[in-house]
């Protein structure tokens, strides 16, 4: 489409409003607005290709992103809706007179009842590749009007992670289509780095282009506390409320808690077996001089489930062999006895836990460094001073879905 035919025919611009749902109350709390232009034919077409056109210059885009604001924002005020507004914007444009005409807009539309803390500015992470020292200093001065801060597509580079710790948006927005490009597992690696990340600075999560039920799991699973996608509503003309959305999240979300409680149930329910498989060796245990002999008898009582096992004291050093099944033969590795572990994460913690409450631990899903598949480990106290380790294979946490999925 031409860029100068859609400047001078504004009157066939039009907002759109995709709903944003809430993790919390399970309803909209806000909508996205999208730019249409009506065609020849009478369709109406997606402005993205306008919007994301280098060679359209910046001044065009900031006409047509200027009526598409006061079109929605009139929208809003006539028909008496509360909800946020999620506003995207280009650096470039931003930066243009200093960030002062988008902030001059809002300031009218404040004068007219609409309070700026309703309206949601979305960057993408993209743009940090402009002067940031500028976009910082003016997104700041935007969040002292209550305007609150967005980025989107976080996660699409790595390398700003600092910059994002730096700026301290409200919402980092997820793009779920980017799970189709990566491994699951590479995937959640992104999603459990960005939801430290926000936890950190005290952002939200919002998960956008939600296509089907398994992504609108991920979400909620993932601590999601914002909803956006076509499975859930598509944008349209009108404020769509909760009760015209595609699919009822509260019951979904019901469905979620049930699959959830059956998989945390399922994980104690294998703990206390594996502590009740020990609790009957534990006669046995006779002091680290024969902690090889302990394994001995006891790897026998985990033949399905492990592929190594070990003992280590409270200091970390390794005081048996290790004990690895190869091709489901176990062997002896001498060498590995003295071994120093405590520098893994969690290991001092978990041991006192354990030292403490006389109970065994499962660990979350990790990635073996010496076989590089998926793997959990439970450790028990053998006494005060030592502990049992026995990795759980990849093979048998695939068996038993409830063990592999976190």
């Amino acid at each position: 489409m031409d860029p100068l035919e859609i400047l001078e025919n504004l009157h066939k611009v039009r907002p759109v409003y995709q709903p944003i749902i809430s993790a919390v109350k399970h309803d909209v709390i806000g909508y996205e607005v999208l730019g249409r232009y009506q065609s020849e034919s009478g369709d109406w077409i997606s402005l993205g290709d306008f919007f994301h056109d280098n060679d359209v210059p910046d001044e065009y885009k900031i006409e047509v992103d200027q009526h598409l604001l006061h079109l929605a924002v009139s929208k809003m005020l006539e028909e008496k809706n509360e909800s946020s507004l999620f506003i995207n914007r280009n650096a470039k444009q931003l930066l243009v007179n200093s960030g002062e005409d988008f902030l001059q807009a809002l300031k009218v539309f404040e004068k007219q009842g609409f309070a700026m803390n309703r309206i949601v500015l979305e960057i993408t992470e993209h743009d940090f590749d402009e002067d940031f020292g500028m976009l910082e200093h003016l997104l700041i001065y935007y969040k002292t009007y209550g305007i609150q801060i967005a980025v989107d597509h976080v996660g699409a580079k790595s390398s700003n992670i600092d910059r994002i710790r730096q700026l301290k948006p409200h919402i980092l927005k997820i793009d779920t289509s980017i799970s189709r490009q990566h491994k699951q597992e590479v995937f959640q690696d992104i999603i459990y780095s960005l939801s430290v990340l926000a936890r950190r600075i005290g952002a939200k999560l919002a998960y956008e282009n939600i296509e089907d039920n398994h992504q609108l799991y991920f979400a909620w699973k993932h601590g999601g506390h914002y909803y956006q996608g076509f499975y859930l509503a598509n944008p349209d003309f009108n404020f769509l409320s909760t009760d015209f959305v595609s699919v009822d999240v509260g019951e979904k979300v019901k469905a979620f808690v049930q699959l959830e409680k059956s998989r945390v149930e399922s994980r104690l329910a294998f703990t206390l077996a594996c502590e009740e498989k020990i609790k009957k060796l534990s006669t046995q245990w006779q002091g680290p001089e024969t902690a090889d002999a302990f394994i001995e008898v006891a790897k026998n009582s985990f033949d399905d489930e492990s592929f190594r096992i070990y003992i280590c004291d409270s200091n970390g050093q390794q005081v048996s062999s290790n004990f690895r099944k190869r091709l489901q033969v176990w062997e002896t590795e001498k060498d590995q006895q003295g071994s120093h572990w405590a520098f893994r994460p969690y290991f001092l913690e978990n041991t006192m836990h354990m030292k403490t409450w006389h109970k065994g631990i499962l660990s979350d899903t990790y990635s073996d460094i010496e076989t590089g598949e998926m793997v959990r480990t439970f450790s028990y106290p053998l006494s005060d001073q030592f502990f049992l380790f026995i990795d759980i294979s990849y093979a048998f946490l695939l068996e038993n879905d409830y063990l592999y999925f976190q």
